[in-house]
């Protein structure tokens, strides 16, 4: 029976007095590749978290996968790959332990680890010493191994919460080529960025949040009617741009 890869409906996340996010609905199908898009405070982050498990919501319902998330968390979170803002690394391991670690938690062999490892190792040149602890690796390297894990047992829905900020060039042309690459195998995929120009050239679907509420969804050739840019687009529906003049400057 098809299912679609992600559906929430009525979705409200409330903390206290504060609406996170006010009545999300939205459906994704098998293969999509969405560009969450939003300014700071819009509710992305707060989505995110509770499409992948971390947070409830106060009302409203999830389903990944044709799974109910309140129900099967566990079968759903085996299944999704999720690289956080915030990444959570833990820190007093080398890079190669900690996929390791993530690897064993989804049931992978080590062969198996080790060798998807190296091949993600070489492909984002992620060159540390052997002994190097996660601590001291740089920002962006720490990013490139929090895709590593998201995406190490191949999972069928990924999640990555601005996976492009303090990469190279270089190698964010290389996650580009990882990523289309997974969504021609069927993966769905779910992108938070503030660079929409990247947004722009990888999903073909948007959705922008404003206030928690959903302003736009669809694709982005629909929302780009007329040919206006996504900057365009994205700021008439969420409004709030003053000019760049200083009165020093």
């Amino acid at each position: 029976m098809h299912h679609p890869a992600l559906e929430l409906h009525e979705v409200t996340k409330r903390f206290g007095e504060k609406v996170a996010v006010d009545g999300l609905s939205l459906s994704l199908e098998p293969g999509a590749f969405l560009g969450l898009l939003g300014r700071n405070g819009a509710g992305k982050s707060t989505t995110l978290k509770m499409v992948t498990g971390l947070l409830a919501p106060t009302s409203g319902s999830i389903r990944v996968l044709g799974l109910d998330l309140a129900a099967d968390p566990m079968q759903v979170k085996r299944q999704i790959g999720v690289m956080p803002e915030d990444m959570a690394l833990l820190d007093m391991l080398t890079g190669p332990q900690y996929l390791r670690f993530v690897g064993r938690m989804y049931g992978l062999e080590d062969e198996v680890i080790d060798a998807r490892a190296e091949e993600l190792f070489i492909k984002l040149d992620l060159a540390a010493g052997p002994r190097a602890l996660l601590a001291e690796y740089s920002f962006g390297m720490k990013k490139k191994i929090a895709l590593c894990a998201a995406i190490l047992h191949a999972p069928r829905l990924v999640f990555l919460d601005e996976p492009f900020e303090g990469i190279d060039p270089v190698t964010s042309r290389t996650i580009k080529d990882i990523l289309l690459a997974m969504r021609g195998r069927g993966t769905t995929l779910v992108l938070t960025s503030h660079i929409l120009e990247v947004v722009e050239r990888l999903c073909p679907l948007i959705a922008i949040l404003h206030d928690g509420r959903l302003h736009g969804f669809g694709p982005i050739e629909e929302l780009r009617a007329g040919g206006a840019s996504l900057e365009s687009v994205f700021v008439d529906l969420v409004g709030g741009a003053r000019t760049g003049e200083l009165s020093w400057l």
